[in-house]
């Protein structure tokens, strides 16, 4: 496409679906996706999603596959759903007449090769080379017929045939010709046939398409014995990626819960700080909402940013908090204290980085889109956390801290604040 054009993607892809639909009634189009990325997250697969239906009986697999395309046929999100493999491969069955063509010196094995020979080349039934006298370079000689005069099953039926005999009957003759229709391939894994069924979302809202690929699924009814259904494509990328950032994601926060505690030397502490990570996600989602982002990797990294920034900043007035409070000040009064003298901090460090993402957030230059869900993430996370840091944050200090004790919890002997201390007098010279 043209830069500058102006024409978005998907709404284009839909008006050539509906005008070819239009025009070309008789033929199927898929837009499958063309960049090396896509490609790449695909694992090899034409399509954004695939489905893949495996079995030990080809006709158990493939009844329950088409149960199953005609359920993602019915999921609006879901675009050019068809068969990887042709399931209706024009053909012609050839049924031999072994005991006429036996009395007319012929077998099989001399029917079949005929066919061969006539329809695709000689080089499948009986390779001939020519040496050239003059180079010595060996070339492959290839007797076919020519396509055009082989265009009906009356053409392939005159297709002679040798024999022990010295006659040379028609095909005709020997075999009863009939068109039929058959799987263009036949696959398999591990030993199970496997039919792929292969589709396209409608739009960049790549989770909802795998809940509903997984509800399609469900509503094709119980499989036959043996036969088992795989989502696969992008969807298992997507599942695996965010599966594993989750779990990335509680370990962070855990960490992090750990060294507050062990910093503050109080659990009740480090809670308070994370009491802020609520809002992040809070505003991450409404952001996202919004703005009609989906939760994708970038958004899912920008929540790992704004996490981050959040802490530090609920650190940072917590620590005053803590100090005000241990100097003989009211809890409450002491975390709004130092929400008043942390707040320029606070707001500079949020506001830079709000004010740098913006640029991003607006998807400005070419293939800014990708990336736009990681600062829309930032800018909407860290707009909630700041204030929930400034003005919900001392509350719940105010609270949790309310009866707390001003004496450490320090079991240093060797710190001078803690009920253990013990000083040690220096050797005397």
């Amino acid at each position: 496409m043209k830069p500058g054009s102006g024409i978005a993607l998907r709404d284009f892809e839909e008006r050539l679906r509906s005008r070819f639909a239009r025009e070309f009634p008789s033929l199927h189009f898929s837009f499958d996706p063309g960049d090396l990325v896509s490609q790449i997250l695909n694992f090899g697969s034409p399509a954004l999603a695939e489905v893949a239906v495996t079995g030990p009986q080809y006709a158990d697999v493939q009844a329950f596959a088409e149960r199953v395309r005609q359920q993602l046929l019915t999921v609006h999100s879901l675009r050019d759903v068809e068969f990887e493999e042709p399931q209706h491969y024009p053909a012609i069955d050839v049924h031999i007449n072994r005991v006429l063509a036996g009395q007319l010196g012929a077998t099989a094995t001399d029917v079949g090769s005929a066919v061969v020979s006539a329809t695709a080349s000689s080089r499948f039934v009986a390779p001939n080379y020519w040496r050239d006298p003059k180079s010595g370079v060996s070339y492959q000689v290839q007797l076919t017929v020519p396509q055009a005069q082989m265009t009906s099953i009356a053409d392939v039926a005159n297709i002679p045939v040798s024999s022990t005999t010295g006659a040379q009957p028609s095909l005709g003759q020997v075999a009863t010709l009939r068109s039929t229709n058959v799987p263009g391939e036949l696959d398999r894994q591990n030993g199970q046939w496997m039919l792929i069924i292969s589709a396209n979302p409608a739009g960049n809202n790549l989770g909802a398409v795998a809940s509903d690929v997984d509800q399609a699924i469900h509503n094709a009814g119980v499989p036959p014995r043996g036969v088992t259904t795989s989502v696969r494509g992008q969807i298992s990328a997507l599942r695996q990626i965010f599966g594993e950032l989750l779990i990335g994601l509680g370990a962070a926060v855990l960490v992090i819960l750990l060294l507050l505690a062990a910093n503050f030397q109080s659990v009740r502490l480090a809670f308070v700080i994370v009491s802020t990570v609520p809002a992040v996600l809070v505003g991450v989602a409404i952001t996202l909402l919004l703005t009609g982002t989906s939760l994708n990797l970038e958004s899912f990294m920008g929540t790992i940013m704004a996490i981050g920034v959040a802490v530090a900043n609920a650190i940072l007035l917590v620590t005053f908090a803590e100090k005000n409070r241990r100097g003989g000040v009211e809890s409450h009064k002491a975390a709004r204290d130092a929400a008043a003298e942390r707040l320029r901090p606070v707001l500079m460090t949020s506001l830079a980085m709000i004010a740098g993402m913006i640029p991003m957030a607006l998807a400005i230059g070419q293939g800014a889109e990708e990336t736009a869900p990681l600062g829309r993430a930032v800018i909407g996370g860290l707009s909630a956390a700041t204030l929930a840091t400034l003005f919900l944050l001392p509350t719940i200090f105010g609270i949790v801290q309310g009866k707390a004790s001003t004496e450490s919890g320090s079991l240093d002997p060797e710190d001078p604040e803690s009920r253990h201390y013990s000083p040690v007098s220096e050797p005397s010279r």
